[in-house]
């Protein structure tokens, strides 16, 4: 059965576009690519329909990643189609759950920080790195890199 994972954050052109390339990535090396449906979203409206910030594609591509995704906004739909919802950051969280209309429906058991499956690292929130420097954008992927690791090892058990 094919596990379908949904990245989030802000406006879907630095965090998520990145997660989602780092997944697929490593799913791509482990021969896993059948297994997976995988896609980025953010929260907000004001990218639509554009590629990954600049800086966050060069900075992914320097480690092998090709970020080709377009940013879109989650809507509620995603909330019952994809069986993990993995956030960037509180806010982000919050702003998921905001969009459950049917509070009996168990759908926030499958919304979750993506830095709870990071096995190095002792944050819970991946940093925007849209108004930093470069260092941010190497954060990112590092912190995306370990907690990947951890999902995929997750899911594969």
């Amino acid at each position: 059965m094919i596990k379908k994972i949904l990245f989030v954050c802000l406006g879907n052109i630095c965090r998520s576009p990145a997660a989602e390339g780092v997944f697929n990535q490593k799913i791509k090396e482990r021969n896993l690519e059948q297994y997976f449906f995988v896609d980025s979203a953010g929260t907000g409206n004001w990218h639509v329909g554009n590629l990954a910030d600049p800086r966050m594609r060069e900075t992914a591509l320097v480690r092998g990643i090709e970020l080709t995704s377009r940013s879109r906004q989650i809507v509620e739909q995603d909330l019952y189609e994809f069986d993990y919802i993995l956030v960037m950051d509180r806010e982000n969280l919050q702003n998921v759950k905001s969009l459950i209309k049917d509070k009996s429906f168990p759908i926030s058991t499958k919304i979750k920080l993506i830095l709870s499956y990071s096995n190095k690292f002792q944050i819970d929130e991946v940093p925007d790195p849209y108004y930093g420097g470069q260092n941010g954008f190497d954060k990112v992927l590092d912190l995306l890199d370990d907690a990947i690791d951890g999902l995929i090892e997750s899911l594969i058990d």
